[in-house]
């Protein structure tokens, strides 16, 4: 481990702290993380998912930061997308419950909102399965069109706030990675299983455990990128 490795440990160290050993911190979060849920997402992600990038990163190129990389705008970017994933958390917990009871398992609302049990488990991985299925795809690749757009902009505050090149971006991105690695080997074997446990957890854990997954998405990404390298 290098000086900047220990660093970057302690600052993690040191921020989530006072959740520890604070009571009244831990209180104020859980309070406003209940009546501010969209905007509690958007922090969470904003922090939590960034932070992983800057674990990929360090995977990849042995820093956590660098120029261009574009430490603010993946930041801003992560936390409208954790709007979405808080959107599509209440789509899909709401909904996928609803059309297995239209398909026969008639308390599978009732067993959603129970306690932990097999069938509980089996509502929490057709949650996930549909989401991951459904929402994910779009989600992982409107997330790299952007990641293309804030690197092809130097990372800069300024050049994240151009007109995204959509039509140029789109055909440019790896598509034999994002399917073969991204879609078929990270949405089955490990999205959907990690999102089964997310939705077994009660609600107000939920979009903070996904967050965390996010730095689990910043290791997927690098070794993305590095699969796009060597292609």
């Amino acid at each position: 481990m290098k000086k900047n490795d220990f660093i970057f440990i302690a600052f993690v160290i040191l921020f989530f702290l006072p959740f520890f050993l604070f009571p009244e911190v831990y209180d104020f979060y859980k309070s406003f993380n209940k009546d501010h849920g969209m905007i509690m997402s958007f922090i969470k992600f904003a922090i939590l998912a960034t932070l992983g990038e800057s674990i990929g990163l360090r995977i990849k190129a042995g820093v956590y930061n660098q120029k261009g990389f574009g430490i603010i705008p993946r930041a801003i970017v992560w936390g409208f997308l954790g709007l979405g994933i808080k959107m599509a958390f209440v789509i899909f917990a709401v909904g996928t419950p609803a059309f297995l009871v239209y398909m026969g398992m008639e308390d599978a609302v009732e067993v959603f909102k129970g306690d932990l049990s097999w069938a509980k488990v089996f509502v929490a991985f057709s949650i996930s399965a549909a989401m991951n299925l459904i929402f994910a795809p779009v989600f992982m690749t409107l997330h790299k069109i952007t990641d293309t757009h804030i690197l092809n902009n130097g990372g800069t505050i300024g050049g994240f706030f151009k007109p995204i090149k959509f039509k140029e971006i789109f055909p440019s991105l790896n598509w034999g990675v994002q399917w073969n690695f991204v879609f078929k080997k990270t949405i089955p074997f490990f999205w959907i299983p990690a999102h089964t446990i997310t939705f077994c957890l009660p609600e107000e854990w939920q979009i903070l455990f996904a967050a965390l997954l996010g730095v689990v998405l910043g290791v997927f990404l690098s070794v993305a990128a590095i699969m796009s390298q060597k292609k």
